[in-house]
């Protein structure tokens, strides 16, 4: 069998964790399977790395941000490699390069386009366990690039879909998937399985677990997920096409505390301005979210809409530079919201479900500002002092405690 383990950085936190998981590796080794290990960066290094950048230049360019951030993932598989070589297991660390993971040239938030498995295999035919940095790239300029946070998930992904792997399993500091970030919702339950339109829309929302694209790219390619803990043997999540148990009515509550909104005024109230709005952004790669337009005066409209807090400059800056062309008189932005979700397959057939979450809110004060649906999702905007507030009243209001 080939088994493809996926370690985020609290696994590899410091030198006992990484022993921890160097014992987890050997031990599936030693049961005759081949096994290769995508690494994130140690612990907050990813975090350190980026508060040194902005104390030498805080308008660091993209490129040179990449360069800087992919040094943590070789830092962690030379280190794993080490722990390995130290328990007379043999084992090598690759990096992207020596990989050849080709992503697009969108420096910090780059996408796979191509990997290269000849290396790979070679050292599995040899025997050696395979260590390879996640969350990274090189693109058509030979640079380094990265697949934006959480993109060691998506590394783990490609790699078990191109290698036709029999198991992707993706350690973290949690059991599995939650009903609800248990670190804020004390009573949240784990699921044994969840499908992969239910976990894409979790982790589209904020739910902390996986990588939205890693979910994404599982499903197109059918790789069954399994998300474990690094720190016990639980059996965690499963995360597939179909589940067996019956569907309950929602899944799980999703926060994002890092969402900002954007609001456009003065927009020309004629045809194709909406297309010069959005299409400005999307050829700049930011996302949009949650979209509200309302009636303005004297032949204009405003739009409201939400994006990364990350991107929240970038997208302010665009506009305003681009205030002319789409025809818009102001932009102004707000970052101390945050978006509350819940997602469930079950919401389809049952009426009835968002005025349950309106309640549940107004229940306990929450005011919403935006509301975005979808078949199995609905996300409301409020402040952010509010969202972990609203994140429990909603829990318990669909009764997913434990």
């Amino acid at each position: 069998m080939l088994i493809v383990k996926k370690f985020g950085g609290t696994s590899v936190g410091d030198s006992d964790r990484i022993r921890n998981v160097a014992r987890r590796c050997a031990e599936e080794y030693q049961k005759g399977n081949d096994v290769v290990v995508v690494l994130s960066a140690m612990g907050k290094t990813t975090d350190l790395l980026l508060d040194q950048a902005r104390e030498i230049n805080p308008k660091a360019s993209k490129r040179e941000l990449d360069m800087l951030m992919t040094t943590g993932e070789q830092t962690s598989v030379a280190l794993m490699a080490m722990a390995l070589h130290a328990m007379n297991i043999p084992a090598i660390s690759l990096n992207a390069f020596q990989v050849s993971m080709q992503t697009t040239s969108n420096y910090g938030n780059a996408r796979l386009k191509k990997i290269d498995t000849e290396r790979i295999l070679h050292e599995l035919h040899d025997r050696k366990i395979v260590l390879v940095t996640g969350f990274q790239g090189i693109n058509k300029f030979g640079d380094y690039t990265t697949l934006g946070r959480g993109g060691s998930d998506t590394t783990a992904v490609a790699l078990a879909a191109v290698l036709h792997a029999d198991a992707c399993e993706i350690y973290t500091d949690v059991d599995g998937v939650y009903t609800a970030d248990p670190r804020i919702v004390k009573n949240a339950r784990k699921l044994e399985e969840i499908t992969y339109d239910e976990m894409l829309d979790l982790a589209t929302c904020g739910a902390g677990v996986l990588h939205n694209r890693s979910v994404e790219m599982a499903k197109k390619y059918g790789v069954t997920l399994v998300v474990r803990s690094s720190l016990n043997d639980s059996e965690g999540t499963q995360v597939k096409e179909e589940v067996s148990v019956e569907r309950m009515l929602i899944s799980g509550v999703a926060l994002d505390k890092k969402a900002a909104r954007i609001s456009v005024m003065g927009l020309k109230d004629e045809p194709g301005i909406a297309f010069k709005l959005f299409n400005t952004l999307a050829k700049n790669n930011i996302n949009v979210d949650i979209i509200l337009q309302s009636i303005g005066r004297d032949n204009t409209k405003d739009i409201s809409f939400t994006v990364d807090e990350d991107e929240a400059d970038d997208a302010i800056a665009l506009l305003e530079n681009n205030k002319s062309r789409i025809t818009l008189q102001s932009v102004t932005c707000k970052k101390d919201v945050a978006k509350v979700s819940i997602v469930g397959a079950g919401m389809m057939s049952n009426p009835g479900v968002a005025a349950k979450m309106f309640e549940a809110l107004y229940n306990v004060g929450v005011n919403i500002n935006m509301i975005s649906t979808s078949e199995i999702r609905i996300t409301v905007l409020v402040d952010q002092k509010d969202g972990e507030k609203a994140m429990n009243a909603i829990h318990e209001a669909f009764g997913l405690a434990e």
